[in-house]
């Protein structure tokens, strides 16, 4: 099934390593399959408040994606964003194929009665 690795990244002055990071972060992510679907991309608030970009990097799996981000080599260059960009990243499994929210809503129903 489809993960995902979301990072919420606030504001943060540019920085040469800021830099150096973007222009190394595909090797690392080949390995495992991901690319990106978004990037840095600025948000269209429509409820409460989100200060800063968003990134999204899709992958096969969500072992996959625990992988890349447990990985020396992207391990190795972590520390040039976290450095200069605060904000927090998420990795979340997808949905699966045919995916139908009513059957959710019917389960959580059920558990909420008892």
């Amino acid at each position: 099934m489809t993960a995902y690795a979301i990072a919420h990244l606030r504001s943060g002055a540019p920085h040469p390593e800021v830099f150096d990071y973007i222009e190394k972060i595909q090797p690392t992510l080949d390995p495992f399959g991901g690319r990106f679907v978004v990037h840095g991309a600025e948000v269209e608030v429509k409820e409460g408040t989100w200060p800063g970009s968003v990134v999204v990097i899709v992958f096969p799996d969500l072992a996959r994606a625990r992988g890349w981000y447990g990985s020396p080599a992207y391990q190795e260059i972590l520390p040039l964003r976290t450095r200069h960009i605060e904000g927090d990243v998420v990795l979340v499994p997808g949905v699966p194929e045919g995916y139908d929210p009513a059957v959710t809503a019917a389960k959580l129903r059920a558990a909420a009665a008892g």
